[in-house]
């Protein structure tokens, strides 16, 4: 019986989807391939899904900065029970879709940035029947913690004197409280976060500190967000029954929810998934392997091919290559990467999982001809990776 090896790349950032760079890889090797796009949670994982056989549900949404665009989640029906009127099913929502920095047209809004939009596909996802709505954290334009996504999902956020808040971030500094009673029924839904962001919602290493920078924050708008989402923290404790943030002398400590592990994540949506959503966060690649079948796809497999735009330190952090070396230990099947290009060393990838990495930059020194001709060059070093890794015995 011939083995397959199995495709299962991560995107190469601004030049190629992952589809688009399995299909590369696969058109390369002259052995019989499966392809499996993957991703982490980020941006690409809703194709990602898709690829994987769910369906793409189209939903016009807000984007960051209020207007109008055309969104999309990924939808499995009949895998979860169904509820009452509903087709049951899982959904995949991508932040980075709805809500993401590619999404801001004329720059960047730290203040007003919102997460709306991401809460307007979760409604549409429930509305539909889902019973698990997995929700991918990654490249958001927002520092609201999560207070769009509440909106959308009919959450009133007061000021004192019973007005609603304006959406974005720094308008958290006027809120007083959170009227819960129009929010949408998640009875029945399981909620998962799929993110490898373990920031809390505050303190130095919490959403508006670390990522606020990322959004065009400066560091007084910094200041602003971080005191608006400890609004946000203290004012869910008082008015939702959290265990959220307190303050002692008007000094707001991260406790509970709002120091959870990954509530800083997106801005802080991670805080609203939690407290709101009551979901479970588990590591992004992790999570998403499973849920795309890597398991069953590497069975009987030769080889793994992975790979993503650059191979970096940041791939070690939990990035999906990494994931799938791993996922690859378990079944015993060996791992080599493709990519743009590569800072690792030999000993780095080893001590990942990776045998070998083979980058575009190997073939083309100019950074930019890799870019504008990723696809034949990734073709190309495939058939250089297969000479290597697939010679018959």
């Amino acid at each position: 019986m011939v083995q397959h090896v199995l495709v299962a790349p991560d995107k190469f950032k601004g030049s190629l989807t992952a589809a688009e760079v399995a299909a590369r890889v696969s058109a390369g090797l002259g052995v019989p391939s499966v392809q499996l796009p993957i991703a982490d949670g980020g941006d690409g994982t809703v194709d990602a899904a898709v690829a994987a056989g769910f369906s793409r549900i189209a939903v016009e949404v807000t984007g960051p900065t209020g207007e109008r665009i055309p969104a999309s989640y990924a939808w499995q029906a009949g895998d979860v029970a169904a509820g009452p009127g509903g087709e049951g099913g899982t959904a995949v929502v991508e932040l980075a879709d709805a809500s993401g920095l590619r999404r801001l047209p004329g720059g960047r809004e730290p203040l007003t940035a919102t997460s709306y939009g991401t809460g307007e596909l979760v409604a549409d996802a429930v509305r539909r029947g889902a019973r698990r709505v997995v929700l991918g954290l990654g490249g958001s334009a927002c520092t609201d913690g999560g207070a769009g996504l509440a909106q959308a999902l009919g959450a009133r956020l007061l000021d004192g004197e019973g007005r609603d808040l304006p959406r974005g971030g720094a308008a958290l500094k006027d809120l007083a409280r959170i009227d819960m009673s129009g929010f949408i029924d998640i009875s029945g839904v399981e909620f998962v976060v799929a993110s490898d962001v373990d920031n809390p919602l505050l303190g130095p290493h919490g959403a508006a500190a670390v990522y606020g920078p990322q959004k065009g924050a400066t560091p007084g708008d910094v200041k602003t967000l971080e005191a608006a989402l400890a609004r946000l923290a203290a004012v869910a404790t008082a008015t939702h029954g959290l265990t959220g943030a307190v303050e002692h002398d008007d000094t707001p400590r991260a406790m509970g929810v709002a120091g959870a592990p990954g509530a800083g994540a997106a801005g802080g949506v991670g805080f609203a998934a939690l407290a709101f959503l009551h979901a479970e966060l588990r590591p992004g690649i992790d999570y998403l392997l499973d849920l795309l079948g890597f398991g069953a796809l590497v069975e009987g497999a030769r080889l793994v091919i992975t790979g993503e735009g650059s191979l970096d330190e940041q791939s070690l952090r939990g990035k999906a290559p990494i994931g799938v070396a791993q996922a690859a230990a378990k079944a015993g099947v060996p791992v080599v990467a493709v990519c743009g290009r590569r800072t690792l060393s030999d000993a780095e990838l080893k001590d990942a999982g990776i045998e070998a990495a083979y980058a575009l930059t190997d073939l083309e020194p100019d950074t930019a001809r890799c870019m504008a001709e990723a696809g034949p060059l990734l073709e190309r070093l495939a058939a250089r990776l297969a000479t290597v890794h697939l010679r018959e015995a």
